[in-house]
């Protein structure tokens, strides 16, 4: 979209004196985060809502958009999930009085080096009626998300803009779900033998410690599967990528987001699978601090014997 003639403003928007009602559209902001306003100074049906202005911002839009207008505004994690009541008010009403089009969560950094803080991108419609609402939780914007922003090759913004023009689109999910399954029956046999090779490498590291300087098939053994490990990681690696991206877009219905006090955390509704880890069953590991007792008794008897008296 390319605004041909713009025109500009300069005014408190949040005051008193601006006094615009339903005559707006669109709504495309990037309002203050963590500013706070004076009630006296507010506009009166903004005060009294809150003091913070992400909030108060949020509250301004709905009353300057007509019906069927819609909004697309960035605002700080903390009004996703707050607790107290202004926050909660807030959710309740964009998602009982309105349509909650779609929430994009942006990793911590996106703002630097101006601001650190954890953003998301709330698209709502003016009216209408929530039954369910599309999430992405984005991780890559296309830069570094230290200070420096320098620019790097992972960037979800192709693929958030895709998924969000699909999003309606019943092939276009049953491609992405046939894919995903695919992908995890690729990975599944990779991530049983990157288990067993964890619980191989564990014994040969605690054999290698207690064995003899000289035994050199132990170490040889143990530095081959570690190499395997490493080449597992490498296969792994691009399956595993795309199976995250697959699993970043998915769909809350309202009724999840109402039971949850209406917050709107990406990272509350998203499904990541736990892979599986190894642990030593606690048979082993007793087995193993009684052979290395074992060890440094010997040795120690050997030290007695070098040293020639007792200890």
């Amino acid at each position: 979209m390319v605004i041909e003639h713009p025109r500009f403003f300069y005014k408190d928007t949040l005051s008193k004196y601006f006094d615009d009602k339903q005559t707006l559209d669109l709504v495309l902001m990037n309002p203050p985060f963590k500013g706070a306003v004076d009630p006296g100074d507010a506009h009166p049906t903004l005060a009294g809502k809150s003091k913070k202005s992400e909030l108060l911002f949020l509250h301004l839009i709905l009353r300057v958009l007509d019906m069927g207008g819609r909004c697309a505004v960035i605002v700080p994690d903390g009004v996703l999930f707050g607790s107290s009541k202004a926050h909660v008010e807030i959710r309740k009403k964009i998602i009982e009085e309105n349509r909650l089009d779609g929430v994009v969560s942006m990793p911590s950094g996106v703002f630097k080096p101006y601001a650190g803080v954890s953003t998301a991108v709330l698209l709502f419609t003016r009216g209408g009626t929530t039954d369910r609402i599309w999430f992405y939780d984005m991780e890559h914007d296309g830069f570094s998300l230290d200070d420096k922003r320098q620019p790097v090759a992972e960037n979800d913004i192709p693929d958030i803009l895709n998924c969000w023009r699909h999003r309606f689109d019943a092939d276009f999910t049953t491609q992405n779900e046939e894919r995903l399954a695919e992908l995890k029956m690729q990975i599944a046999p990779l991530k049983v033998e990157r288990l067993q090779l964890h619980k191989e490498i564990n014994r040969l590291t605690f054999e290698n410690a207690v064995a003899p300087a000289d035994d050199e098939p132990t170490r040889i053994a143990l530095e081959a599967d570690k190499q395997r490990l490493a080449q597992l990681h490498e296969q792994m690696s691009p399956l595993q990528a795309e199976i995250n991206q697959l699993n970043r877009q998915f769909w809350v219905s309202k009724v999840q987001v109402k039971a949850n006090k209406y917050d709107l955390s990406a990272s509350r509704y998203r499904q990541v699978e736990q892979d599986e880890a190894f642990y030593d069953v606690p048979q082993v590991t007793l087995e193993r601090l009684l052979k290395l007792e074992k060890v440094m008794t010997i040795e120690a008897h050997d030290l007695q014997a070098l040293l020639g008296k007792d200890i």
